[in-house]
């Protein structure tokens, strides 16, 4: 069991989220960044898909009533297991009695807690996710307050004490051309690559929302609502981008420039509010290695989990 003490951030349990349905008008909701909860999983000895905790940048308590492994991945964490500095990508075993403070993240956006084994929550429609339009999964289908106290699933008690290196961040995001890229003008598909764009505050798990080059369409464009996913670069009528994200909604309407390439998608997730996004175009084939790489990266985690157990 894990009770939590204090909590000033928005958590919320997410595994790699709930897919299948979105033609159902069920969005897959999950980590904001799939890598980092699966290099936390895959370091503590879980299924890599594990339901853990989803921090966003501020400050979290929590007590373990029994000896656990745990670890804590994606944004850096001022942290302390009683008085030890814990840090990131490293895998600690807590006692039972001892309390985990999260300080503050100081670097990235979103953090995430893997405890061995995962959160012994409900699966939903084949997730342990949290879902927080429809309120469902997860707990209670909500974020975590003070005084709530959360099952763990069976796994370690102790493990050997390693660390790993977090995933290389690159200095720009890559996209790839959607559907209506060629309804946008020179001007535009020039713009969206050789200028910065300014993440705006107003941002959430639905969307990323920028500032910066309008992009502007060919000629005026009249669409029905259609399919999207996350990842999707939609520009409404004042052609500001948005990207959606993890809780985007299964459909919209606006025309569609580009596509995040699924590798960074995590990537972008950990960009803070107010700073300054550089993207460039790539291939399809270039996208795929790009997720080939980061299968790699698990893949050698695997390896030092194996060697040191």
């Amino acid at each position: 069991m894990m009770t939590v003490n204090e909590i000033r951030a928005p958590v919320h349990i997410q595994d790699s989220g709930r897919y299948g349905y979105r033609h159902l008008g069920i969005g897959h909701a999950g980590a904001m960044d799939v890598l980092a909860l699966k290099a936390g999983n895959l370091l503590l000895g879980n299924d890599e898909h594990a339901a853990a905790l989803e921090i966003a940048l501020g400050s979290l308590s929590v007590s373990f009533s029994r000896d656990t492994v745990f670890c804590l991945t994606g944004a850096f964490y001022q942290a302390f297991l009683d008085e030890l500095p814990v840090h990131s990508y490293w895998r600690y075993s807590a006692r039972r009695g001892q309390t985990l403070r999260l300080v503050r993240a100081v670097q990235g956006m979103y953090g995430y807690l893997c405890v061995s084994g995962g959160f012994d929550v409900a699966e939903i429609l084949g997730s342990r996710s949290t879902d927080l339009k429809a309120a469902f999964g997860g707990f209670q289908g909500r974020s975590l307050q003070a005084g709530d106290r959360l099952r763990l699933l069976d796994g370690k008690t102790q493990a050997k004490r390693i660390g790993i290196a977090p995933p290389a961040r690159p200095p720009r995001i890559r996209l790839l051309p959607a559907a209506e890229y060629t309804a946008f003008s020179a001007a535009a598909h020039s713009g969206l690559v050789e200028n910065g764009w300014l993440l705006r505050s107003d941002s959430n798990r639905m969307g990323y929302r920028f500032d910066g080059t309008e992009l502007p369409l060919r000629q005026p464009l009249e669409m029905l609502s259609h399919a999207v996913c996350a990842g999707t670069v939609q520009v409404p009528p004042g052609g500001q981008p948005i990207i959606l994200m993890a809780d985007a909604q299964t459909t919209g309407g606006y025309p569609k420039i580009a596509c995040v390439a699924a590798a960074d998608l995590g990537h972008l997730a950990q960009t803070r509010f107010g700073s300054t996004v550089y993207f460039e175009t790539v291939s399809v084939a270039e996208a795929r290695r790009l997720q080939q790489r980061n299968q790699i990266y698990l893949n050698q985690i695997r390896r030092i989990v194996e060697d040191a157990d």
